[in-house]
This record gives C-alpha cells, structure tokens and sequence, in this order.
C-alpha cells in the first residue's frame, strides 16, 4: 500500500549542515505550510523549534521518521523570499541553514526545551551529601534545570549525581518548552453587561450610596466620553482608573467580586510610540546642489541598482535619504535604512519621526528581545507594518513584504560585517543582493567610499553621484598636524596632549564652543608594567595584556572578559613600582579635567554606553550644549551631527596606522576624515588637530589635503599589486583548540589537503596577531584566489575538505570556522 503521509523538511537553530524530514499528522496536514514553526523532537531528549522549509511526500528511506509533535504558528512567520535568502547566505558564506536561521530570527521566536527535575520518594534509601544537597534544592523550588542545579549546588560533578538518582527514582526529568516571547498585557476594568442600559446603571449607583469609594469607581467609569455599540462605557485602563478616582485596590476588588465590574487583559505594545504621529509631513527643502544629487541618484535607478553616493561630510546626505524615502513611501514601497551603529540610531531616529511618524521602526540590540519579536511581527501584520525600518546589520533579516529602497548609511564601515558567530556576512552586500531578489534599489552613502565600492563604481557596475559641498556653503575644516616626536623633545607635551592642541581646546571653550576628542582604544590604559623588573599581568585564558579600567581598579581582558582587582606590587619582584602606560578614553576623560577643572567632559565608548539610555543621555546632553568635551572611541566618527563643534583632535593616530592589516591605512583614513567631519558643521569652519609621530605618512598627507580620490586610487594600486581585494577573493580558514600540537598537526593536514588543488593560493597556516583567546590555541589558513576562479567549485572543495577532518577522530574536536570575504 502506498504511503499518504505528508512529510516536511525543517530547518533547527543548530550549526548542522542540511535540512531534516519529519512527519506530519494527519490531524496537522491541513494547517501545515512553509515558514511556520513546528515543535519537533531532536536527539535524545531534546524538543526545538524548527522552521517548514519543504513541504512533499517523499518518504525518506534508511531511518524512522519521527512525528512532528505540535504546530507553532497559525500562519509564517517567515516568508518565502526570507528562506530564499537563508539559503543563498548558507551557500555563499559557507555555513549552516541552522546558524541563518539563528542570526535571522530574534531570540523570542525560537523556542529549545529545557530538562526539568523533580524530586521522587526518597523514603528507605540511605543518601550521600550530595543527594541530600540536590534534594534540599528540590524541596525550596519543587523543579529546576540541570543547570539551575549544578549552578545552586556548587558540586564539581553533578551530572554523575543526578543520573544515580534517577536510576534508583530519587528524581524525575521531563522536557519543557516555553515560548521566549510574552506579549506585554495591561489591565482595564469595564461595566459587566447586566448593566448595559442607563436605567439599570442608576439604580446600581444609588444602591451604593453606602459605599462613596466604590460608587465614585461607578460614577468614574460612566462618564468616559467614549461608549461601545451597545452605549455601555467602553473600558478604561484599571491603573488610569484607580489613579483618577484616588482610591485602594481593595474598592475595586470588592466591585469585581460582586460582578458588578469585570476585569480583562489586553496585549500593548512595548514600543515607544507616539499615536498622533502617523500623517505624512513635509521634508526640508534641499538646497540646489542636493536637487541636483537626488536627481542625479533617480537618474542612475533607471541604469543601476546600486548607486554610491559620494558626498563629502556635512553636504546633507541624510535630508537628500529622507527625500527619496518620502518618494519610495509615496509610491507604496517600503524603505530599509542601515546604520553601522546602534548608537546613530538616536538622532537619525528623530529627524526621521519628525516627518514620517510611527511609520518608522527601529530594530537593533539595545532593544530588548520582546521588543525585537514585537518589531518583526509588526512587519508580518498587514495592519501595523513600517513603512520604513531604521536598523544596523541585523535588521537585514526581518520580514519585508514591499521593499523598495534600501539605503546603506556610512557603507565603508567594518561594522556592517558580521564576525561571530556564522554567518559571517556583510551587511552591505546583503542589501544588494536582497535588493536584487525583491527588485528593490539600493542607495550606499558615504563621504569615504570603501575601496569595494569606489572600485565597482569605477568598472561602472554601480552608479554614482558625487557631492562636493557642504550644507549651507560650510567649508571643510582646517587640518593641522601636530609631530608628537618634535613636541616631545622641544618639552611641548603636557602627558598626552600637545600645547596646540591644549591651547585650541581652552580658545575654543572660550568662545562657548563644543570640542571632540578622538582616541581609539577605550579603558585607562593598555597594560600596567613594573618600572624596576618590566613585568605586565597578563590574561590567563589569553595571549594579551590586561587593559587598566580606573574606574572599576580592575585590570580586564577585553577578549573573554577575566579581570583581577589592581595588584599594590608587583607579581613578579614585589616592587611597588607599578606605573599604568598607553592611554585609553577613560585615562583622557580624567586627564582633561585637570586641565580644565570648569569644563563639563563626558565619555562615550562601549564602558560608559552599554545601555539605550545611557548613550542617548549623553548624546542628548551634548547636543544641548550641556557639555563641554566629549572624548571618545570610534563611537563618535560616525554620522553625528552637533551645531556647537568647533574643535575636533585625534590624540594618537599611529594606533591605527600601525595596524597589522590589509585595510589599515583605508581604515585609518576613513576614521580620521570622518571624526574631522564632526568640526564646524553649522555657520563656522572648523578645526582638526591630528596628533602623530608619523607626520609624512602618505594617509595623514590624504587626509590634510582631502582628497578622497587620490587616497582609493592609491590603494587600488596597492591591493592590485600585492593581490588584495577587489582584485582577489579572501576566504579566511580558523582552526582552534586547547591542545596546541593537536590543532598543528591538523592544520598542517588540513594545508596539504588545500594546497593538493589550489596550491601557492592557500597561505599559512599561521597564528593570528592574538594567538590564543579563552584558552584556545588559534591558527589560520588564508586562501587568496583570483576574480576569474569557480569560486563555487572551490568552496565545496573546501567545505568536503574540512568534513574529512572532523570525520577524522585525531582532528574531530578541532573547532574549525570559515569566513568569506574576512573584511
């Protein structure tokens, strides 16, 4: 007899590779369809959410098919063109189905089970410590994980425990799930129907002329001006209701227990927003020369789908992206706005809202993860969708049923690529390729093009459109380099600090003007070293020094986090001769209020800005011109725009300039013209005081003369040259783990394995700059191919090479990640 059954593959959040086939019921076949989440079993024990990916009736042979146990969703929650998507992130950034859906997916949509325990009868056994410790748990919660146990015991093996329990029935295990994701509820109070008509509702208030608490509590929910169908008083919130009448919960509870009032829940939103804010309001008038960028950028739409907008800083990007918005929304069309920081969010977020209302969303991690779930299912809804969705890379994943336009902020920036975990995609290509699939246009702006970009516009595969000046006839900033080295010995540094630019800072405060200061590495300082023996503490778990935070007296390893409280002497020879070097933003901030003892100096960097609310309070303050100095890392380069700034200083630009890396001076340039772009954006020219002990470098030169062109010409002759990208793919191969001769001598196969096909094209292996984090010893393979090679072919080579290895049992346990296009 031929098997009717319906069978489905699904996609598990786990770093799997494929897809797996369950069954289906044939009470669920009906309500089955792709992209709605079903709970299946996994493993021995474990239940997932999982995500229809197929739906056929294919019986798959050589192994039971197990039931899907329960149908999550009514409807998707993930659309077709999304899946469309997952699958070619999976093949081109090689990695699983699992992981896309796990970075696509906000936490509160998958669900895994936990293993629950319970106690069982413990009469007539004789019982170690350590049951009568698991026990006595039990007996205060009744049922906790296996974690929450090894976690509350403090035992070393717990699991050895718990499985001698639950063979003699001492404890019980059993898996629940439960959803992330809890919609937020409030209370109203409304009238029960047996006092639907005027007459009745009389009588009830003069029946409770004994009671004046509870018959104002009547007469308060009787006199709202708004009514149901049936003339009733629709219901009003129980905590505006308590609050507008002045009595306890005890009056209302009293109510409810006669049945006189009736209470009821109703889900609302998490999110900020403002009901009156929906109507469409008109944008500022741009100014002639960005009439003429806007319709120069619709121009190139109908030649390209991509089109790179060159604009120097402060020339009004932003206004010329809410123009196009505006047109992309009155066509129907949905809009998706990029940022490379969360932190850009919060001015960009109110000049958006001021015209365009509640027809914004935000997504971006700061959120908390019901408000991320509360965001994509808005998008879902045909009723409460955005027009437009301002996010960071992530927002890339969510739901859009109508995108028209996307626009790429800041583009050259690092972080739009994701680094870990899998996938290790870029945001930036993501939107082009998105774009592609659902015929939209994509906008990338910047004022320092990425050397990609500028290099696919000039083949002529992008558009572009350039913008050489700045709003309101501003002129670029003056630049001044100041050579650390000569100040040093001519006595002109005071710690940090040239006498230029300190004299600048005080001219500027002065005059009642705002001043930034740029230093890219946050902390007090790099290292803490003993001035007599030379000793640095370094990182337990990694091969870095610790960074010292004087805030906290702690020395903390930024990698995995370890710290140790400040030591008073020296681990080494017991000197008391420990002396803090290098500077980091914190150091700076406390060092300038020595200087200037009036001025108000606030900090932003990832130490002093780990919540939404914090970053938002200093930005705001700063804007306000509420603060003086703002000292920051690479936080402060991106896309802020301050009236007030007329100073900005780089305190040490040989941080970046000495970095060991291919994008090095590209990056160095990009950040430094972009923090000199913070300088005198409204009325007045501004200044940049650039510190250095390498005045010649060929970027800071680029970056005093500003000229970008000349810059991204120069580094296309570079990478050209010494086979970089754009000329060349890079797929970055990193092998990790605790047994240092183990991971070698896998590497070293692995490298023989590669080098069989693609011979001199696979460079290493060798160890990374920080050649052991968290405890794991690191190595790398780069493969460097050519433009013109089958770059498909090679990555399945790669991909069946690397599962050779993990199926050999000397290397199985080497944890081994690949990242495509490692920039």
């Amino acid at each position: 007899m031929a098997d009717k059954s319906i069978y489905v593959d699904v996609i598990l959040p786990l770093a799997l590779p494929g897809t797996f086939t369950y069954r289906i019921p044939n009470e669920l076949a009906s309500d089955i369809s792709v992209g709605v989440r079903v709970l299946v079993p996994f493993g021995k024990r474990k239940l997932y959410s999982a995500l229809v990916y197929n739906i056929h009736s294919n019986q798959p042979s050589g192994y039971m098919v197990k039931d899907v146990i329960q149908l999550i969703d009514d409807s998707p929650i993930v659309l077709k063109s999304q899946i469309k998507l997952w699958g070619w992130i999976s093949t081109y950034y090689m990695c699983t189905l699992g992981e896309v859906m796990k970075a696509a997916l906000p936490s509160g949509l998958k669900m895994e089970s936990d293993t629950i325990v319970t106690a069982g009868e413990v009469d007539g056994f004789d019982l170690t410590d350590e049951e009568v410790t698991l026990l006595h748990l039990l007996e205060q919660k009744k049922k906790l994980t296996i974690q929450q146990l090894a976690q509350k015991s403090g035992l070393k093996n717990t699991m050895k425990v718990i499985k001698s329990m639950l063979e003699r029935n001492l404890l019980y295990v059993n898996e629940e799930v439960e959803s992330g994701f809890k919609p937020k509820t409030e209370t109203f109070i409304r009238l029960s129907e047996e006092y639907s008509n005027e007459e009745k509702l009389c009588q009830l208030i003069d029946s409770l002329n004994r009671a004046p608490a509870q018959q104002r509590v009547i007469l308060a929910i009787a006199a709202q001006n708004t009514k149901t169908e049936n003339f009733t008083p629709a219901p009003i919130s129980r905590k505006a209701l308590l609050n507008k009448v002045g009595v306890s919960a005890s009056v209302l509870k009293s109510l409810i227990d006669k049945g006189i009032v009736i209470q009821e829940y109703e889900a609302v939103s998490r999110l900020d927003e403002d009901k009156s804010a929906d109507a469409l309001k008109q944008p500022f008038q741009l100014e002639d020369f960005q009439v003429k960028a806007l319709d120069e950028i619709n121009e190139k739409f109908f030649e390209k789908d991509v089109v790179l907008l060159h604009g120097v800083t402060s020339s009004g990007k932003t206004e010329i992206y809410i123009h196009l918005i505006n047109d992309a929304i009155k066509k129907g069309k949905q809009v998706l706005y990029l940022l490379p920081e969360i932190a850009l969010t919060t001015q960009i977020i109110t000049r958006l809202r001021k015209v365009f209302g509640n027809r914004v969303g935000v997504y971006h991690s700061k959120f908390s993860d019901n408000e991320r779930v509360e965001v994509y299912l808005n998008m879902l809804s045909d009723d409460k969708s955005y027009d437009v969705i301002l996010g960071v890379r992530s927002s890339i994943f969510l739901p859009f049923r109508n995108l028209g336009l996307i626009i790429v902020d800041e583009e050259h920036e690092n972080t739009f690529k994701q680094y870990n975990p899998a996938p290790r995609y870029h945001a930036r290509d993501l939107s082009v390729v998105l774009a592609q699939m659902l015929g939209a246009k994509v906008l990338l702006g910047t004022a320092t093009p990425s050397v990609e970009s500028y290099y696919n516009a000039k083949i002529d595969k992008y558009g572009i459109v350039k913008i050489t000046e700045r709003y309101s006839g501003l002129q670029l900033p003056n630049t001044l380099v100041v050579d650390t080295r000569d100040a040093r010995k001519r006595k002109k540094m005071k710690s940090h600090f040239s006498e230029t630019l300190l004299n600048a800072i005080e001219d500027a405060l002065s005059r009642k003007e705002q001043v930034i200061l740029f230093q890219n590495r946050r902390g007090y300082s790099p290292f803490v070293e003993c001035d007599d023996c030379g000793w640095v503490p370094h990182c337990e778990h990694c091969d870095v020094t610790l960074t010292y935070h004087k805030y906290t007296n702690q020395l903390t390893c930024h990698y995995c986090g370890y710290a140790i409280e400040q030591p008073n002497a020296c681990l080494a020879c017991g000197s008391a001769n420990l002396k803090p070097k290098g500077f980091g933003t914190e150091k700076v901030e406390d060092e300038l209020q020595i200087f200037f003892p009036d001025a108000v100096i606030e900090r932003i960097d990832l130490d002093s800005t780990r919540s939404r609310a914090a970053y938002e309070k200093v930005i705001t303050g700063f804007e306000l011109g509420k603060i003086d100095i703002l000292v920051g890392t690479q936080m402060v380069t991106k896309g802020l725009d301050f009236d007030r700034v007329s100073l900005v200083g780089i305190l040490n630009a040989d941080n970046m300039l000495n970095f060991p890396d291919f994008r090095a001076s590209e990056r160095s340039f990009q950040l430094m013209t972009q923090v000199s772009g913070r300088a005198g954006r409204k009325e007045k020219q501004g200044f940049v005081i650039i510190q250095t002990s390498q005045p010649d470098n060929p970027v800071i030169e680029h970056v005093v003369k500003q000229n970008t062109n000349s810059f991204l010409e120069w580094q296309l002759t570079e990478r050209n040259q010494f086979r970089y990208p754009p000329f060349y793919r890079l797929i970055r191969i990193t092998l990790k783990h605790k047994d240092r001769n183990r991971l070698y001598d896998g590497a070293n196969a692995l490298t023989v394995t590669l080098r069989h096909v693609l011979g001199e094209n696979v460079l290493g292996p060798e160890p990374p700059l920080i050649p052991r984090i968290q405890n794991q010893y690191i190595l790398e393979l780069l493969v460097k191919l050519k433009r013109d090679k089958n770059i498909v072919r090679i990555k399945e080579f790669i991909g069946r090479s690397i599962l050779m290895m993990k199926q050999n049992k000397e290397t199985a346990s080497i944890n081994i990640s690949i990242d495509v296009d490692p920039y």
